[in-house]
């Protein structure tokens, strides 16, 4: 490693490394429950295909709840607080599902609500960790320390989604719940170890809440570049999401398939993930950051097409090929869209930039969660999976139609104070 690369890596710097340990706890945690909370539903619960798209609605509907005002609060909050908080509210959610079935008090309602409030404890735990990422590596590190966080994602989905199948098939959706709880838990353990000299740049007391929310909102919306990788990003979101609610139904009902075969198809798509970001860099390098979201947004985005194929022996296979090169583009996407958008953001409205971004990239998801409840009633399961599999093959456009095609190096820091008159002069 020459020595600037050595300079701008992330893994120089101690609380990024602590950061790093617990975020693949909770990933673990969190990719386990993935699988385990949509099984509870259908297999302890008899969920129709409607209650099963209400529940992974509401996993998202937090973001749409209180996501602007979170960014607003998050800036105004130590981090560390924010995401050791989060993760105890989801240790104890969790925790509470296998209780109940133990005791024979399990209902529908009791899951929707902990899929509610854990989702609402999700929102502050992504957009603390989103925006204390620049304060602990600084900014000529973030390429590098995205790439690790998006690379841990597509690990633990891989190993996490796997894990969730084999432990609801061998001990039950109830217990595989247990599991991610203890993952939580094990993870606000290893934030305690967060060093606290990274705070939140000061805010105003006495800047009304609605005028903090507004500031984010013109940043992100007001700037061309932001605004099309919000777009772009919430098309896929919506995309991935109305095929994702549909898998668990196509699975264990229509195809007969097992659990594990649910939790290692979804494992596969983190293969993709993980693919992707670890040649986001490379590729960035030679072509530039934004001509490479476009172009792998043009050649892997179509791949979606193959999903709604899916059955039983080559039909598996070939949906699993599809699912991996829509994966894969999303994984080199995510690690430079997040780098990008960070890099364009002062340290003072990160949090504000963040929760807008996952205002509406998880709006998206609850949209989409309900609209695939909606339509597997309606249409049926395969339909709906060609509805979804269509949004994330146009999803790329709203890049295409940008400044960001062709943006070849990422903006030097954004200086402070800078962000609403940027937004406004694009």
């Amino acid at each position: 490693m020459h020595n600037d690369e050595r300079a701008s890596s992330p893994w120089r710097v101690r609380d990024f490394r602590t950061l790093f340990t617990a975020t693949t706890l909770s990933q673990l945690g969190t990719n386990v429950g993935y699988v385990a909370v949509p099984l509870v539903a259908v297999a302890a619960l008899d969920a129709s295909p409607g209650q099963v798209g209400a529940l992974a609605a509401l996993s998202t509907l937090a973001f749409l709840l209180i996501g602007l005002p979170a960014g607003a609060w998050v800036d105004r909050m130590r981090h560390r607080r924010v995401l050791i908080g989060a993760d105890l509210a989801r240790a104890a959610l969790n925790a509470s599902v296998p209780i109940a079935w133990w005791l024979d008090a399990l209902t529908l309602g009791h899951l929707c609500t902990v899929v509610l409030l854990t989702g609402c404890a999700t929102v502050f735990f992504d957009v603390g960790s989103q925006s204390t990422l620049p304060q602990l590596v600084g900014r000529e590190a973030l390429v590098g320390a995205n790439a690790a966080v998006v690379s841990l994602q597509a690990v633990s989905n891989i190993a996490g989604r796997g894990a969730g199948g084999g432990l609801v098939q061998f001990l039950t959706a109830p217990v595989a719940v247990l599991f991610t709880a203890v993952a939580h838990l094990a993870s606000a353990l290893r934030l305690t170890a967060v060093g606290t000299r990274h705070q939140p740049p000061a805010q105003p007391r006495e800047t009304r809440l609605r005028t903090q929310i507004a500031e984010g909102l013109r940043h992100v919306l007001g700037n061309a570049e932001l605004r099309a990788l919000a777009l772009t990003a919430a098309l896929t979101n919506l995309g991935v999401q109305i095929v994702n609610t549909m898998l668990p139904l196509l699975f264990v009902r229509e195809l007969g398939l097992s659990a594990s075969a649910l939790g290692l198809f979804w494992a596969v798509g983190g293969l993709g993930v993980l693919l992707g970001a670890r040649c986001a860099r490379p590729l960035a390098a030679r072509l530039g950051h934004g001509r490479t979201q476009v172009v792998t947004g043009l050649l892997l985005a179509p791949a979606a097409l193959l999903v709604p194929l899916i059955g039983r022996g080559p039909g598996l296979w070939l949906a699993g090929a599809g699912w991996v090169l829509s994966m894969a583009r999303i994984g080199t996407a995510n690690v430079l869209g997040v780098s990008l958008r960070q890099r364009m953001t002062p340290d003072a409205l990160l949090g504000r930039m963040n929760a807008t971004f996952r205002f509406m990239l998880t709006g998206a998801l609850a949209v989409g969660a309900a609209l695939s409840g909606l339509l597997g009633e309606l249409v049926g399961v395969s339909a709906t999976l060609w509805v979804g599999a269509a949004v994330l093959a146009v999803s790329v456009l709203p890049l295409l139609l940008s400044p960001v095609r062709s943006r070849r190096e990422l903006p030097q820091r954004q200086p402070e104070g800078s962000a609403v008159t940027e937004a406004a002069r694009t």
